[in-house]
């Protein structure tokens, strides 16, 4: 798959891109309420631009377990002049993690490429119609349940086919809704309505996720099931083990990996993708 924007191309075939997320929500898990002005957002756009990032991704309403939702009033008033203030400064895609698909449709006016739907259009339908409209490049996610109650007994009869089978489902709606495959890209949800041992599995199977063939997104920066491997409470320690991740999904293929420091998973993607490329080589 390319992604194509009009300063910009990705061809997300090429390797592992690394995905920088501003959050612009006041309680988001680990980095809530960081970005208080545009000085402060351009800043932290600025950074990750240079230390290497390939998509920023803008959210307004926070996915963290038992998160409250957002009026779209208040959704829109986060997101669309950050994205405006993105878009004037840097060519750099940007991709709009919401649900809504008024949201979603005024961000792509504002300049954004790429639409991030943690439900999977799910949560409203209206969403395929602004994908479609636009012929943007959308990213579906699997989650059990919604960011209020996903977190409590999540189970599955085998975690890795369980997601492949919800994924495909809605990638056969998503097509039949006149959005074609090429511009569809998967993400098995890491910490949503998961456990820690759903987490590991899905990290250690990513390669069996082809088989829906599209680009697989991974997003596992910062989150609890690292925390409760380490014993680190404060989630903005947790970007050394997120690099380590992030190096190992680029060793099985994922496409994007999705992270709060760019710096640190630029430089282990970099890593891990030389020695692959040596060891092809012999």
């Amino acid at each position: 798959m390319k992604i194509i924007t009009p300063h910009h191309q990705l061809d997300l075939a090429s390797g592992t891109h690394v995905m920088g997320i501003l959050n612009l929500t006041p309680d988001s898990f680990s980095d809530g309420g960081e970005l208080h002005s545009d000085k402060d957002l351009l800043n932290q756009a600025e950074k990750m631009v240079a230390s290497g990032a390939d998509i920023l991704d803008i959210g307004g309403e926070s996915t963290r377990p038992m998160a409250p939702e957002v009026e779209l009033s208040e959704e829109l008033k986060r997101v669309i002049p950050a994205i405006e203030a993105i878009r004037h400064h840097f060519t750099i895609p940007i991709s709009i993690d919401t649900t809504k698909a008024e949201v979603a449709s005024q961000a792509l006016g504002a300049g954004a490429d790429i639409i991030n739907d943690i439900s999977a259009m799910v949560n409203d339908p209206a969403m395929i119609k602004v994908a479609v409209k636009h012929q943007v490049p959308v990213i579906i996610m699997h989650m059990q349940g919604t960011p209020r109650t996903m977190q409590v007994n999540p189970s599955y009869n085998d975690v890795v086919d369980d997601i492949c089978n919800i994924l495909a489902a809605r990638i056969d709606w998503i097509i039949s809704h006149g959005l074609n495959q090429d511009r569809i890209i998967i993400d098995p949800g890491i910490g949503f309505g998961k456990t820690l041992d759903h987490n590991l599995t899905i990290l250690a199977n990513i390669d069996k996720f082809s088989k829906l063939q599209c680009p697989v997104l991974i997003g596992h920066s910062r989150k609890s099931f690292i925390g409760t491997m380490l014993d680190i409470k404060d989630p903005t320690r947790r970007d050394e083990a997120t690099a380590v991740i992030s190096a190992l999904c680029a060793q099985a293929g994922a496409a994007i990996v999705r992270v709060h420091d760019v710096d640190k998973t630029v430089k282990a993607v970099k890593l891990t993708e030389r020695i692959m490329a040596t060891a092809t080589n012999h």
